[in-house]
């Protein structure tokens, strides 16, 4: 079963399956989240993911490069932070 993945704030949506790498769902959506050592450690892909049942508050803030679509959902935000320095 596929998972919805909407993007912030450009709201791009597109389908994915859980374990996909975020970087591909992105790239695959027209979307380019900055990387820099592709091993978490210099958050340069850092991306916040929505909470759904609190849209005001804070989500999860998680390294692209390293993580994948979880499982068990139906639908994912995630929010886009651009540093114009990457």
């Amino acid at each position: 079963m596929g998972v919805q993945i909407r993007f912030l704030p450009d709201d791009v949506t597109v389908e994915a399956e859980a374990g996909e790498p975020m970087l591909q769902v992105a790239k695959r959506a027209g979307l380019s989240i900055p990387t820099g050592c592709l091993m978490g450690s210099c958050h340069a892909c850092e991306v916040e993911i929505v909470r759904e049942a609190t849209p005001n508050a804070e989500g999860k803030m998680v390294c692209a490069c390293i993580t994948a679509v979880p499982a068990g959902r139906s639908h994912l935000t995630i929010n886009l932070y651009i540093d114009p320095n990457w």
